[in-house]
């Protein structure tokens, strides 16, 4: 008997993609680098303040702990007071499904195989609409295995309204 699957949704069609370095509105953005020697890693350092002039948050997430380090971008496109504390757990609560799922499906394959990913999620960030956010994310590796996640959030709300 056969049993008929749903069709897909885009996002169930979403393919492991990587940008690595990425290339955006015409502007590198080099994120980190990849050693596999045991010493430190050579990573580029993202000037938050760069980024900020320009509406683009940048954050890190240090894989030992899930601590999170946000710029004063990202506590706005969330919602949150900036510099209140981050639990990663509630942040990933106020991402919209299906987008959750496809953002740690990617995070977990760029950690495992030391990859950056691009991907356009929707969050619904406290008291306020839902919104879509561009989450460009590069791992940063000391002894050959990824230690943390850095990158950048924009707000792309009005690319899809």
């Amino acid at each position: 008997m056969l049993v008929e699957k749903p069709p897909p949704t885009p996002l169930d069609l979403l393919p492991l993609t990587h940008s690595w370095p990425l290339f955006e509105s015409g502007q590198r953005f080099d994120l980190g680098t990849l050693r596999d020697d045991a010493g430190p890693a050579t990573n580029v350092v993202l000037d938050p303040d760069h980024f900020e002039r320009q509406g683009i948050g940048v954050w890190q997430c240090d894989l030992a702990d899930n601590g999170l380090r946000w710029s004063p971008t990202v506590y706005d496109l969330f919602g949150l007071p900036r510099g209140a504390g981050l639990l990663r757990p509630e942040i990933v609560a106020l991402y919209c499904e299906p987008s959750r799922a496809a953002m740690e499906r990617l995070r977990a394959h760029a950690i495992r195989h030391r990859r950056g990913f691009t991907i356009d999620v929707e969050i619904l960030p406290t008291r306020r609409r839902s919104r879509w956010m561009r989450l460009v994310a590069a791992p940063i590796c000391e002894g050959g295995r990824t230690v943390r996640l850095h990158g950048l959030k924009r707000d792309v709300t009005h690319e899809y309204r």
